[in-house]
């Protein structure tokens, strides 16, 4: 991806994260940016398609910061790796809190948007089949099945508390405690016959 194309992503994450998608204008878009509204056209042609990839930017940012790991540091053991990449999705930091915030505003508006709830639902999809593989590693005798639904509890209950501590309803640090708990619930329930 160009370093253009770069440029308005970023633009449209913290846009988005700001205002919403509703909130979304190209104009608007093109200043956050610096760039002309034609220039955001020839790369993205329209709205949807501004949307679609800025859902894509997201997906590749959080997998960036949950997964980069210094290459000297000691291997993560498979816990500790699934907890690292959950818990790493509740940090208090600008990039997270703008990702969180816009994939937050993605997913309400696909309620509405039939086109976006196709993006975020193949989105969602690989995410919760990630966090399987990872449960996987750390259960291995556990039936596919039951790991999809534990990852599916678990990828739901991480994006209602990332929404409950962005909004101000829950501390960070008892948010992470919060996902720990119910990461232990998880890998019990995996361990029973």
């Amino acid at each position: 991806m160009s370093s253009r194309s770069t440029q308005i992503l970023e633009a449209a994450a913290r846009v988005i994260a700001r205002r919403g998608v509703r909130g979304l204008r190209v104009e608007e878009l093109a200043a956050e940016a610096g760039v002309s509204t034609g220039l955001i056209y020839y790369h993205f042609k329209d709205r949807t398609g501004i949307l679609r990839h800025t859902l894509e930017f997201i997906n590749d940012r959080a997998e960036r910061y949950t997964t980069s790991r210094d290459p000297e540091a000691e291997p993560l053991s498979a816990r500790e790796e699934l907890d690292e990449v959950l818990l790493l999705e509740l940090q208090d930091t600008p990039e997270v809190r703008e990702n969180s915030s816009a994939w937050g505003e993605l997913r309400a508006s696909a309620v509405f948007d039939p086109v976006l709830r196709e993006d975020l639902a193949r989105a969602t999809l690989v995410w919760v089949q990630e966090v399987a593989a990872l449960l996987g590693q750390v259960q291995p005798m556990a039936p596919a099945a039951t790991l999809a639904a534990s990852a599916e509890r678990l990828t739901a209950l991480l994006e209602g508390l990332s929404m409950r501590w962005l909004s101000g309803g829950l501390a960070v640090d008892h948010a992470r405690t919060l996902l720990r708990e119910a990461v232990d619930v998880e890998l019990a329930a995996l361990r029973q016959p």
